[in-house]
């Protein structure tokens, strides 16, 4: 999971005054193709077999986690339970992002903190849903409560980087909109298990079977970098902070 300079930016055999890099036979490269080959090995990097089995390992964690949930201590303790569980949900959210953006500097730390934020603060809205602090009235709605409707997530992601584009933030936090899909795909995926996709006007679909949540999970975060690659926000990052960022 570990994050690489950028040739581009280190290397002595290239020169962006000069517009060409030395190839490993000392040939002059273009610095387009040298660009092109970068971005390449930060696909390929997406990929790689840390990244992999960080991924695998997402994926055992939620089956130990759900399955330590069904314990008769935890589920006759509404508290404990309901704790747990949206612990569950931010360290989902937080190992996700960590698979897409890899830990190398203390920054990426904090973004890991802040995406496992994001993904349980989702279930505060049960509490205004039910327009009281009683846990036993959050947990009993009639319906679900508004960050759980499906068909929010593109239109608040879609907003957000509008709006950072307004705000000219593009650059120093382009990730933002990516870390937010993350936290409520994850959150929301999980939550499907028992009730299924709440996917506004349409209603609901039926409860998804547990191995599809799983495979999901543990898939998304490469899902989620090569949309990344694809959109050109490794290209920001990368052009900003001089390193090529992996999974």
């Amino acid at each position: 999971m570990q994050g690489f300079y950028s040739k581009l930016d280190s290397s002595p055999s290239s020169s962006p005054l000069l517009g060409v890099g030395l190839g490993r036979e000392g040939a002059p490269v273009p610095l387009s193709l040298a660009v092109e080959t970068e971005k390449a090995q930060a696909l390929l990097q997406t990929f790689s077999s840390a990244s992999l089995l960080a991924s695998a390992g997402l994926g055992m964690f939620c089956v130990v986690a759900d399955h330590a949930l069904q314990l008769s201590v935890i589920q006759h303790h509404l508290w404990l339970r309901a704790a747990l569980d949206n612990a569950t949900h931010g360290l989902i959210g937080l190992w996700s992002w960590a698979v897409v953006i890899g830990l190398r500097k203390k920054s990426d730390l904090y973004e890991v903190l802040l995406a496992g934020l994001l993904a349980s603060i989702i279930d505060l809205d049960h509490f205004y849903m039910a327009g009281s602090l009683s846990l036993k009235a959050a947990v009993s709605l009639p319906q679900r409560p508004p960050l759980h409707c499906s068909s929010l997530i593109p239109v608040l992601c879609l907003s957000l980087r509008f709006l950072m584009w307004i705000g000219r933030l593009k650059d120093a936090w382009c990730s933002l909109p990516w870390m937010l899909f993350i936290s409520m795909v994850t959150h929301h995926v999980r939550d499907a298990v028992r009730h299924g996709l709440w996917v506004c006007p349409f209603g609901n679909t039926a409860p998804l079977p547990y191995w599809l949540y799983v495979s999901t999970t543990a898939t998304l975060p490469h899902l989620c970098s090569v949309l990344m690659y694809l959109t050109g926000t490794r290209d920001v990052i990368s052009t900003k902070h001089g390193v090529a960022i992996d999974v």
